[in-house]
């Protein structure tokens, strides 16, 4: 029974492994074109920007808040980095450009954060209208051309591979930007499970007022998230721009219930306080997976999205009848304590 449970894990990733691993095998057996080398490249790639999303969603998630203004803040940071470097004639490199881009996301997850934290106001609710605020100001202040052109460095970046195969299905690639979403992968799954701020985040979702007499700095972690947040983005909008060889202020933003629909299938509970890299990571690949069989099996687009919000549905559905069910269970546990007590007093 221990082994099973830790298969299982403690955000069930074991068993979402196990569901990915079967819609792999039953793709597989419906459409032999799908387990080759091109499909699994092509999955891996579409899923870099949406993993570095999710990483940050995560964040917000495990504190009990949600935010759906990080794919305005990742096209606004790097649509705004792009247009910097093309209008000026300066290319500052590839460290350059993602530096300009944080330093513009940080800035601009520090609002939602001070207003989150400030005033006490629902999550969903100030990234909603942050969302439309930074929208607006980019296409006011920074522009709305469509530049089909990219700086240098990033156009150089673009066309490097980490893989390359000619197979019988024909080219095979996967990009080398895998390997810094896997580095961000690691660092977050370190600062969330091997240090103090961390372990605060899970505390404040859990319970906010329990986790500020614990003595956590609540406001402050609250403001520092939303910081991580739009760090995150940026880093995500400058990847979106590189592997799309061009940037489109109309990008990304339209994407974040797949994100968020990913990091609820993986494990992270709506509710706060649990949530995991791997679940994470596991959540994003099979909503890839299905949204790739679904193109496969000839369903019209338009209802990929119709697919991710009966997965959010059904993600949310299971959450929250396990809360019921844990919270039933609690009732029962403090009701016996409560009658062995009366007991011990009927005897004495």
């Amino acid at each position: 029974m221990a082994a099973l449970r830790k298969l299982r894990g403690s955000n069930n990733e074991g068993v979402l492994a196990l569901v990915l691993l079967a819609l792999i095998v039953g793709m597989s057996i419906a459409n032999p074109t799908f387990f080759s080398l091109n499909t699994g490249f092509s999955i891996l790639r579409s899923a870099i920007v949406p993993v570095i999303f999710a990483l940050g969603v995560l964040i917000v998630v495990i504190t009990g808040g949600i935010d759906v203004s990080f794919a305005a803040i990742a096209i606004f940071a790097g649509y705004a980095t792009v247009s910097f470097c093309l209008t000026s004639g300066y290319d500052p490199g590839l460290i350059g450009i993602f530096a300009i881009a944080i330093g513009v996301g940080a800035a601009l997850g520090l609002i939602n954060g001070i207003v989150i934290a400030r005033f006490n106001l629902p999550t969903l609710i100030v990234t909603l209208g942050t969302q439309g605020i930074f929208f607006g100001a980019m296409y006011t202040y920074v522009g709305a051309s469509y530049y089909a052109e990219l700086p240098g460095s990033m156009a150089a970046l673009a066309t490097t591979n980490l893989l390359d195969v000619t197979t019988t299905a024909g080219r095979a690639y996967l990009h080398v930007l895998v390997v810094p979403v896997l580095i961000l992968c690691v660092l977050v799954a370190w600062v969330l499970k091997r240090t103090m701020f961390g372990r605060s985040l899970y505390a404040m979702g859990g319970d906010l007022e329990a986790a500020r007499r614990a003595g956590f700095q609540v406001k402050r972690n609250q403001v520092s998230v939303y910081v991580l947040v739009g760090a995150l983005a940026s880093i995500a909008g400058v990847i979106h721009i590189v592997l799309s060889r061009s940037a489109n202020p109309r990008d990304l933003v339209g994407t974040e219930l797949d994100i968020i629909a990913a990091v609820v299938l993986g494990g992270a509970s709506i509710f706060g306080g649990r949530g995991s890299v791997i679940g994470t990571v596991l959540g994003v690949l099979l909503v890839q997976v299905i949204k790739n069989s679904l193109l496969l099996v000839g369903v019209p687009s338009a209802w990929l999205r119709t697919a991710v919000g009966v997965l959010l549905v059904v993600g949310v559905g299971i959450q929250a009848i396990a809360a019921r069910r844990d919270s039933r269970r609690m009732r029962v546990i403090d009701d016996l304590d409560t009658a062995h007590k009366d007991e011990q007093k009927v005897g004495l």
